[in-house]
């Protein structure tokens, strides 16, 4: 967890985040080239961002068509989001 909630000053993490709760991306997920193309990243940075939200337990990985598809984990979402409101 410590190494996700060190974001870029750019807050690409939260933007992912953000884009996963979009209806279509919420309800298909997202793959590494999906998300390189939509935020204008290299492929590494894309993959490195969800394999940090997803080690994390932010997001869930699920294969389709043997790529993987990352969705968010809403349960694990909001027991962080109540960490931070008790003071964590």
């Amino acid at each position: 967890m410590d190494t996700v909630l060190r974001t870029p000053a750019d807050g690409t993490r939260l933007r992912i985040l953000a884009w996963l709760k979009e209806p279509g991306a919420a309800e298909r997920g997202a793959t590494v080239d999906a998300v390189a193309t939509r935020f204008a990243l290299p492929h590494a940075v894309a993959r490195t961002h969800l394999r940090l939200l997803a080690a994390a337990g932010l997001l869930r990985t699920g294969h389709v068509a043997g790529r993987p598809h990352y969705r968010r984990d809403e349960a694990r979402i909001a027991e962080v989001a109540r960490m931070f409101e008790k003071g964590w």
